[in-house]
């Protein structure tokens, strides 16, 4: 764990009350799960094959909520409502068993649960609750904020605030676990401290493992 603001943990973290955790590169690397899902649409459509190469496409895919991610995929096409329909009509459920939960993951929420809020805050729509519930993890989060929930989906600040007014908390009450600049600029406009899970963004710390969450509070 790499502290990356110059201010100590200790000092920033003794009043937290609230976890607040991403889901796609922090509960789960859910890549194969989130190309597949999207490669069935751009065959359906008979677009050209998604490169796995192609960075940009990739973080995109993988970031960004599902109306956004079609957007930038169909951009121009007047086949956008279709579009929507089939995906809407794709069972992600057939798509969990290529979710690999994060080590150490359920070792760290078994740890704080009971000791503070546990949170989503996820670009998903409608399979977070479902996916949860698949592997077991649905008992430690008592707030599951997702894209379908909200008018605006990160990187707006609105899921962090409707996560905030739940608890009842203040942004400097709670810390989110992010993997991308979605996430952070998330946080930094929800005026929330981020912890940045495998990424080299600024933050109030970086952490490689789930465990050194621990540490830090």
């Amino acid at each position: 764990m790499t502290a990356s603001d110059g201010r100590r943990g200790d000092n920033v973290t003794t009043a937290i009350k609230a976890v607040i955790y991403d889901c796609d590169g922090v509960l789960f690397d859910s890549f194969e799960a989130n190309f597949a899902f999207y490669t069935q649409i751009i065959e359906r459509f008979g677009k050209p094959p998604l490169d796995r190469s192609d960075a940009d496409t990739m973080r995109i895919l993988h970031t960004y909520c599902n109306k956004d991610v079609l957007t930038y995929l169909f951009e121009g096409d007047d086949r956008m409502s279709d579009v929507r329909a089939f995906s809407s009509s794709i069972d992600y459920r057939k798509l969990f068993p290529l979710m690999v939960m994060e080590e150490g993951l359920r070792e760290t929420l078994e740890a704080l649960h009971g000791r503070v809020e546990l949170a989503v805050c996820t670009n998903r729509a409608t399979s977070m609750d479902m996916l949860l519930a698949s592997f077991g993890l649905d008992r430690y989060f008592s707030c599951v904020m997702t894209a379908g929930r909200v008018q605006n989906p990160k990187p707006h600040p609105e899921p962090l605030f409707k996560v905030l007014e739940h608890y009842g908390i203040t942004p400097r009450e709670a810390l989110f676990v992010g993997d991308s600049e979605v996430d952070r600029q998330a946080a930094d406009a929800a005026g929330v401290p981020f912890v940045a899970y495998r990424g080299d963004m600024p933050a109030l710390a970086r952490i490689e493992r789930h465990q050194e969450l621990l540490s830090l509070l």
